[in-house]
């Protein structure tokens, strides 16, 4: 027998490693967002002179942290859950709330994001829209694509986690339990 797994396990491994990749690279902005905030209150107040591409840079950063780790999140079950009956439930009914979620509410709810956000990112994207502010960033475009990162990101663990539930209720994958730290 072979240890190589099955063609969808390697699909769902190379998903969750882009998504832990993508999501710590996420995580690292949050020094940025220290940095550049104190940075920009310290020109403001201390020198009088603004600093608004970098005021705005932090603001970039800050959906990047949001929106770009949140997969990551998902993944390592760091989302907030009520989960009343959940913690109570064994691992193989645990795995059918997760198909189930993943496919009645997670699903759905990130392809109507992504529809609904398209027209707004697509215009941005048509114009290369740009900061109204003076001195301001001139990738506005990029800032609204983060919304589609999120979508795409989402989409791709929740296929991760189906394909490894499905896996768990078939008895070909460890089960493994929720923990909340």
């Amino acid at each position: 027998m072979s240890d190589t797994p099955p063609p969808l396990l390697r699909l769902a491994g190379m998903v969750d490693r882009l998504n832990l990749l993508f999501g710590k690279a996420c995580a690292w902005l949050t020094l940025f967002l220290v940095l550049g905030t104190a940075l920009v209150v310290i020109l403001r107040y201390g020198f009088g002179i603004g600093a608004t591409a970098l005021q705005e840079a932090v603001l970039y950063a800050h959906a990047l942290v949001f929106m770009g780790a949140t997969a990551w999140v998902l993944q390592r079950n760091g989302h907030v859950r009520v989960d009343i009956f959940y913690q109570k439930f064994g691992p193989r009914s645990q795995a059918l709330v997760e198909m189930f979620g993943t496919l009645f509410f997670l699903l759905p709810v990130c392809l109507f994001l992504g529809w609904a956000s398209w027209d707004y990112v697509s215009n941005s994207w048509a114009t290369l829209e740009a900061s109204s502010e003076t001195g301001g960033l001139k990738f506005v475009y990029l800032q609204k694509s983060i919304i589609l990162v999120l979508v795409v990101s989402l989409v791709l663990q929740g296929i991760s986690d189906l394909i490894k539930s499905i896996y768990r209720l078939a008895g070909r994958l460890p089960t493994s339990e929720v923990t909340h730290g």
